[in-house]
């Protein structure tokens, strides 16, 4: 019997072309029987790889804390009319959630377990805005598609009850769903990398001296590390990995890749369980059959029996297909024989036609959404839609320089500044038009119930994108309660201030500003900032900075209050503004002038000094330690003669003040007009723990890789074990609560953390002068004495 030869179209493909050129073929071909194990091995570690995430992050190991029946933060909800349930509910939520990924991995009442997951999935991922992502968003998908298809028919409890489904085909389309799937997560997010700042190498500024590029910084820089492998080489990989995988000759070529791309990426980002979901979907690309064939060369024979797949009512086969498969079961049991038969349709009934639109509705609607945003206008800001659904992973890097939100109480006329923190922990609100809305009406809500009825509430935020100038975001003059701060999901919101690109080319001679003023001094610290025409910023100076200001570009006023004075400065001239004091900088130039802050903090300066000598002269005594206790301990290994040594080091050093280490004299204080008195038992402290920080890296030199890795793993797994525990006590404590009608986080307090806190003050957090503005990082403190800094301040802070 000869065999049909397949055409090019076929072997590349998987289809014939003629497959697609009528209504018939088509259905046919979406619901062509299909091998099922490759599907029920991504059901299985898509239900394991849930199962370890839904404790960490989706919160359920904490779902208490976020979610208290008393003093609730606000709330950002897609839909306004979503609202949480109350704590112990949402235990039971996250009860069912988890339920749902056990039925999932075993295939345990599978079509009620998918519905049960992905339900409440999808109902907590819209109840918080602020904690969506691209990957949160791609686990809700890949539920949403089980949740239809025939997962459970292989290598599923439910297979072993129901007779009909065991081991049974599942049709194409099953498997076109979640390649598609994968594919536009790859493709797109290449797509979304053209864009510029990604391309010449802003977006992930800081990965090129990260540990896991060692290996290639020995012939190349770590500028050339971030360009060329992270935004380069990254930009190309997601383009074209999906075409690689999808075809049989170069798939090998991309499964080494995707398992170096996804590896690295679970080292250098705290993203929970996605590398490994995409490691875990990457054999989707593979040939449908490909688990049989490795059981079957890899295990024995008694321990693995390859079957035939049965028919299956949700396939379409054609009369070849059948006939061959009746005769040989005919030889075995007439009784299987018939009752395969009848589920094996060759016409197409009405339930293969709904899942072939099914899916053919998703495909063009996972294509259409990511670029929809001409259609939801509202949600844009700097960059399109919300930060999830787009597939721009990566591609801006945001700092939040300072929040500033103002309330006036329109009866009395006092302004008022409200920690922006007080009622969202969450930061992601300021980066959006919709949240912010939504913030400022929950605080609306919430001074009324502290006595202010009548307020107007202003925002002032600034940000800083993709290395840019620090630039307000909105309109600090809008009244948010007012019509003028009108928003809607399909209009341009008219009160966000738009992005200076045309100042973007200035972040190459930013760079060799703050380079410069590194190599003159290594502790001055530099932030960039740009204002709008007719706008002021208003910022405060700790006693501890020596400050200057210069233009970059445009006109302003420096208006110093304590000293009642007002300068004008322009492109290359710059002044010094008094420290412990308030001064104002005035935009006055028709364009948006450009200035820059330089800061000199003595107190850093003679702390990074201290510490200089507190370390050499601890590395001096711990390598002589060292050297007498290695003939003493020749049978210990290097990492524990080392930790040995630096426990007698610290023992003996501890015997003597810090002054006595040191040599200092004893009326020597650190140079802070904040501080009266040096607190030299705070210092100590910080030096000792960037001590033992040093040793333990100076230890995991030391310590063998199988060592270490055993040590991560443990890590890992006890970090797990404490997580899934405290699952298991919540859930006890919400099931209690809700049979006895008792109070549940009180409950939560008797049964596990066996004390009673006190209840927190509902006292309004306000502030009578308003907060320092950049160069600031936040403005919570309630006095005129908080620090000015930024994150790259911060960055420089923590390296040195």
């Amino acid at each position: 019997m000869s065999v049909k030869k397949q055409s090019s179209m076929r072997r590349l493909f998987g289809f014939e072309l003629a497959d697609l050129q009528s209504w018939s073929s088509f259905v046919k071909l979406m619901n062509r029987p299909e091998d099922p194990t490759s599907l029920a091995v991504l059901r299985i570690f898509f239900g394991i790889l849930m199962m370890l995430d839904i404790p960490q992050e989706r919160g359920m190991s904490h779902a208490d804390a976020y979610y208290p029946n008393e003093d609730r933060e606000c709330q950002f909800p897609l839909f306004n009319f979503l609202e949480p349930l109350r704590a112990e509910y949402m235990v039971i939520v996250y009860f069912i959630m988890f339920l749902g990924a056990v039925g999932i991995t075993l295939g345990l009442f599978f079509r009620c377990a998918t519905i049960c997951f992905t339900i409440t999935y999808w109902y907590v991922f819209f109840l918080d805005k602020t904690s969506w992502n691209n990957h949160s968003y791609l686990y809700g998908l890949i539920g949403f598609q089980l949740m239809f298809s025939d997962a459970h028919h292989c290598w599923s409890i439910d297979g072993l009850f129901r007779k009909k489904i065991r081991h049974s085909h599942v049709p194409l389309w099953n498997y076109t769903l979640l390649r598609y799937q994968v594919f536009l997560v790859y493709f797109l997010a290449g797509l979304k990398k053209t864009d510029l700042d990604w391309v010449t190498g802003y977006s992930m500024d800081d990965l090129g001296d990260h540990w896991v590029f060692s290996p290639f910084r020995y012939f190349m820089t770590i500028e050339q590390i971030t360009l060329i492998l992270v935004h380069i080489c990254g930009f190309l990989f997601d383009l074209l990995i999906g075409f690689v995988l999808f075809f049989d000759r170069s798939r090998p070529i991309g499964v080494v890749f995707c398992l170096s791309f996804h590896l690295m990426n679970s080292q250098m980002f705290s993203i929970g369980m996605f590398p490994y979901t995409m490691i875990a979907t990457t054999p989707i690309f593979f040939h449908n059959d490909w688990p049989r064939q490795f059981f079957g060369r890899c295990l024995p024979k008694w321990l693995y029996k390859d079957e035939s797949a049965q028919y299956s009512p949700s396939c379409l086969y054609s009369k070849e297909e059948i006939k061959p498969e009746e005769t040989k079961k005919d030889e075995r049991t007439k009784t299987t024989s018939i009752s395969s038969v009848k589920n094996a349709p060759v016409k197409a009934t009405l339930r293969h036609k709904i899942f072939t639109i099914f899916a053919v509705i998703y495909l063009a609607e996972q294509a259409f959404l990511p670029y929809s945003h001409f259609i939801t206008k509202g949600y844009n800001n700097w960059t399109n839609g919300l930060y999830g659904y787009s597939w721009d992973m990566m591609v801006h890097s945001w700092h939040t320089q300072h929040v500033k939100i103002t309330f006036i109480d329109k009866e009395k006329g006092e302004p008022h500044y409200l920690r922006p923190t007080a009622w969202a922990s969450a930061k992601r609100w300021s980066s959006h038009a919709d949240m912010i809305v939504q913030y400022a009406q929950c605080i609306k809500g919430k001074l009324k119930e502290h006595g202010y009825n009548d307020v107007e509430l202003r925002f002032d935020i600034w940000r800083s994108m993709n290395g840019r100038f620090n630039q307000r975001q909105i309109d600090p003059r809008i009244d948010l309660l007012s019509s003028e701060a009108e928003w809607s999901p399909f209009k341009d919101t008219s009160w966000l201030q738009p992005l200076l690109t045309n100042l973007s080319d200035w972040r190459t001679r930013m760079q060799q500003i703050e380079t410069e003023l590194s190599s003159k001094d290594q502790n001055a610290l530099v932030t960039f900032v740009a204002d709008f025409p007719g706008l002021h910023l208003e910022n405060y100076i700790p006693p501890d900075l020596n400050t200057t200001i210069e233009v970059l570009e445009g006109e302003v006023i420096v208006e110093m209050i304590g000293l009642q004075k007002n300068v004008t400065l322009n492109v290359g001239q710059n002044i010094s503004v008094p420290s412990g004091d308030y001064h104002n900088v005035h935009t006055i130039s028709p364009t948006p002038s450009c200035y820059m802050y330089v800061y000199l903090n003595q107190s850093d300066v003679q702390i990074v000094h201290l510490w200089d000598r507190y370390y050499n002269l601890t590395d001096r005594v711990l390598n002589e330690t060292i050297s007498r206790n290695r003939p003493l301990h020749s049978e210990k290994e290097e990492a524990d003669l080392v930790r040995l040594s630096y426990e007698d080091v610290f023992a003996e050093l501890r015997q003597k003040t810090i002054h006595e280490l040191l040599e200092l004299p004893h009326d020597y204080r650190i140079h802070n007009k904040n501080e009266s008195n040096t607190n030299w038992t705070n210092i100590r402290l910080q030096f000792e723990t960037s001590m033992n920080r040093s040793i333990v890296k100076r230890l995991d030199t030391k310590i063998k890789w199988h060592e270490r890795h055993r040590r991560t793993l443990t890590t890992f797994f006890n970090k797990k074990k404490k997580q899934f525990l405290r699952c298991v006590q919540i859930v006890k404590v919400a099931f209690k609560s809700i049979i006895y009608k008792t109070d549940f986080i009180k409950l939560v307090d008797k049964e596990i953390h066996n004390n009673v806190e006190e209840t927190p003050s509902k006292k309004i957090v306000t502030e009578e002068s308003p907060p320092q503005v950049p160069p600031t990082e936040h403005s919570s403190s309630s006095k005129k004495t908080t620090k000015s800094t930024n994150g790259k301040t911060k960055k420089k802070e923590g390296r040195k």
